[in-house]
């Protein structure tokens, strides 16, 4: 019997650039949690960004800001 740990491998997370709405512009829920996240890290962020960027960018600062660690 597999734990449950093991099965995680099957469900990998796609890049962002191969995206098939990644060009589509960020979702309200990304550009508030980007908000969030560029205020912890003082940083500015481009409101025109696409899903797939603001994929990234969210990334990007939660690794800098160390959020997003525990909570998934």
């Amino acid at each position: 019997m597999q734990k449950n740990d093991d099965n995680k491998k099957g469900n990998a997370i796609k890049d962002p650039d191969n995206w098939t709405t990644g060009d589509e512009p960020m979702t309200e829920a990304q550009r508030s949690y980007l908000h969030t996240l560029a205020g912890e890290a003082h940083v500015q962020i481009d409101e025109n960004m696409t899903k797939a960027e603001a994929s990234k960018k969210i990334e990007e600062l939660q690794n800098l800001t160390g959020r997003g660690k525990d909570d998934q």
